[in-house]
């Protein structure tokens, strides 16, 4: 999975989880709130990724 990210799909990993992490520092619920959201965008964007590759015949 890292391979397929490539470089800058690992520093904006890393960024968001340090984001993540310095709200988590200030305001713990919040933080939890966020990580939900995260999470949630990237479960649509994989389903909406693998919608695209099926039409395409790639999945």
């Amino acid at each position: 999975m890292l391979k397929r990210l490539g470089t800058f799909g690992l520093v904006g990993i890393l960024l968001a989880l340090a984001g993540l992490g310095l709200v988590a520092y200030t305001a713990p619920l919040v933080a939890a709130g966020l990580a939900l959201t995260l999470a949630g965008v990237g479960l649509v964007v994989k389903g909406l990724l693998d919608g695209l590759m099926a039409q395409f015949g790639l999945a």
